[in-house]
């Protein structure tokens, strides 16, 4: 196990739904910690009184010198920015891909021996769907530039105030009829936030360690519609829920899209048709000794907090 005094590690998204888990859990181990955003002043409300081992960083990934002075002398590095849905500049291209490779070649340039880099099960440099190949092509760019890089690919991630679950159950609650994506078969493996959190703060702490990839599915997989009655149920909700074919989704997030803040993209279509589930040859929570949670069991605390 890895000695962390005076071992600092710059968290690049520290203020996002992961990253400021991941910075509380680095600081639990006594990591002090540099968290680098374009708003570092998100981190009030976050971390609790002021903490002397927590240090807040301007910080723009799209930029080559901003990124250099939040990486000066530190031992490890976490990339946990992600992009859902493209707007100007922020492209699917520019954050998984030119910003990952800046983080991790600055990240070798700075002398850093470990650098952890999240990105998403199933990331494929050949997929069909752009975000999926962009966090493929992403992760080859990371390890051309950090030989070491470790490799984080969560599941769809849920826990309070998420964007996933939440959404879900406010729909559930104000719609008695459900439209799914589908006939609801697409499957998933929904991981607890906190759980991911823990094993990078593992990963990190760990001793020498080879170049990894690790997949963090939660303890079930489900389809869409197991998922969907599984949430209904823990609510006390009983919806119908009516499939809808991927034609028409595709058609609605086409004419959504023309909005400054489209509700749908096609995009978030695209990935509705694809399963993300942790592939069984590749290390995971087991391999950390983390028994991560299930949906049911910690849907429950949550509720008392989703609108």
């Amino acid at each position: 196990m890895l000695a962390t005094g005076g071992r600092a590690v710059t968290v690049f998204g520290g203020t996002g739904f992961l990253g400021r888990r991941i910075v509380r859990r680095l600081r639990d181990r006594g990591f002090p910690v540099r968290i680098a955003s374009r708003h570092p002043d998100r981190r009030h409300g976050h971390f609790g009184p002021d903490d002397p081992q927590l240090q807040s960083v301007a910080a723009d990934i799209h930029d080559e010198q901003s990124v250099a002075d939040a990486l000066a002398g530190v031992y490890g590095v976490v990339n946990a920015v992600s992009l859902y849905v493209e707007h100007g500049r922020e492209t699917f291209h520019s954050v998984h891909v030119e910003a990952a490779q800046r983080v991790a070649a600055q990240a070798h340039r700075a002398g850093a021996e470990r650098l952890v880099h999240v990105s998403g099960i199933g990331a494929d440099a050949t997929s069909r769907s752009r975000y999926i190949r962009k966090r493929g092509e992403g992760e080859l760019t990371v390890r051309a530039a950090f030989p070491d890089a470790i490799f984080i690919r969560p599941a769809v991630m849920f826990g309070p105030d998420d964007t996933f679950l939440t959404t879900i159950l406010r729909l559930l609650r104000r719609l008695p009829i459900y439209p799914m994506f589908g006939r609801g078969l697409t499957r998933l493996q929904p991981a607890y936030v906190e759980d991911v959190a823990e094993a990078i703060g593992r990963v990190m702490q760990r001793g020498e360690t080879p170049s990894m990839i690790f997949e963090l599915g939660g303890p079930c997989v489900y389809s869409y519609e197991e998922f969907l009655r599984a949430v209904a149920h823990q609510a006390g909700l009983a919806p119908v829920l009516i499939p809808i074919p991927f034609a028409v989704w595709y058609a609605l997030a086409w004419a959504s899209e023309i909005l400054p803040n489209p509700p749908l993209t096609r995009n978030q279509v695209e990935l509705m048709r694809v399963d993300t589930v942790s592939a069984p040859e590749l290390p995971g929570f087991a391999e950390l000794e983390i028994s991560p949670r299930s949906v049911e069991v910690m849907l429950q605390e949550m509720l008392s907090s989703c609108v």
